[in-house]
């Protein structure tokens, strides 16, 4: 079923799997999901988003931002202070999006340990394949 007969999906279009990878892009990158992680209790300023998350540098974290607005995922608001303020929040559609990562960051923060026991052993064995 489709738009017209009740169906909120929007009807796909040739091409719409292979375009998916947009949205792969932007789960699969380092740093967006850590961004709509650490945005999930509201409004955060840059330096907040800074401290926050760990290893991040400052041109990445503007990219990262810049890129996520662009995308729809969050909004940037600059509020009319002196000095001037900067906010960043989620849209409805960064909310999902959230929602939808959440188990695979929980999965990851439950595994970690367990994933440095893994490559550490399979580093240590002795017939390891060398890459190319």
């Amino acid at each position: 079923m489709d738009a017209a007969h009740g169906d909120p999906r929007p009807a796909t279009r040739p091409g719409d799997a292979c375009r998916t990878r947009v949205v792969l892009d932007i789960v699969g990158d380092k740093w967006s999901l850590l961004v709509v992680r650490n945005l999930r209790n509201g409004p955060r300023r840059f330096t907040e988003l800074k401290r926050a998350i760990d290893g991040i540098s400052q041109r990445m974290l503007t990219v990262t931002l810049r890129s996520l607005e662009r995308d729809g995922i969050l909004t940037r608001t600059v509020h009319s202070v002196m000095p001037p303020r900067v906010s960043y929040e989620l849209t409805e559609m960064g909310i999902t999006l959230r929602e939808a990562t959440a188990p695979l960051l929980d999965w990851s923060v439950a595994h970690l340990a367990r994933i440095d026991d893994a490559r550490a052993a399979y580093d240590a064995r002795t017939d390891t394949p060398v890459a190319p």
